[in-house]
């Protein structure tokens, strides 16, 4: 596991170095606001629209921008309970096929491959309550190899955010 940090790492430090200061101050600009049309940030940046298309679109080559579009409220949705689940795997190497089978359920919208007392650390969202035991019960503690769950409900979400990019 430490290998694949170290990779990860030297990874995320070479494509840092592959961009400049003006790549992150246009990061700093549409991470704010990624509706943001390029002939502003070209405004805000002092270059022109093409040099901004260009350097996001290298940005994205090189895996630094990852994803677009909108985000969608769940609660919008009927899915009113976001809730964390510690699932502990009876092997650790099970964890591929276990994650195959939970990308399989709607509902769980993130997992995590984790150190402490979890194999794995998921982001569910349901409905309510019910629709909450019935996951737990019928779907993820089903999955074969998943040992036990501990489940967190998230009463309110104080703070999101990206990683700040420094100048």
């Amino acid at each position: 596991m430490l290998t694949s940090c170290n990779n990860f790492l030297t990874l995320f430090i070479g494509d840092m170095e592959k961009i400049d200061k003006l790549d992150k101050k246009i990061l700093t600009i549409i991470s704010k606001n990624a509706r943001i049309p390029f002939k502003d940030v070209a405004a805000q940046c002092g270059v022109s629209r093409a040099a901004i298309h260009q350097r996001v679109q290298h940005m994205i080559d090189l895996g630094i921008i990852v994803g677009s579009g909108y985000e969608v409220n769940p609660k919008s949705l009927g899915f009113m309970t976001c809730t964390y689940v510690g699932i502990s795997l009876e092997k650790g190497s099970m964890y591929k096929t276990v994650v195959t089978e939970l990308n399989k359920i709607p509902e769980v919208v993130e997992c995590h491959f984790t150190t402490g007392p979890y194999t794995m650390l998921t982001k569910v969202y349901a409905r309510d309550n019910e629709h909450l035991m019935d996951l737990l019960n019928n779907k993820l503690q089903q999955i074969p190899g998943v040992n036990a769950t501990e489940t967190l409900i998230s009463l309110d979400q104080s703070i999101k955010k990206e990683v700040p990019i420094e100048l």
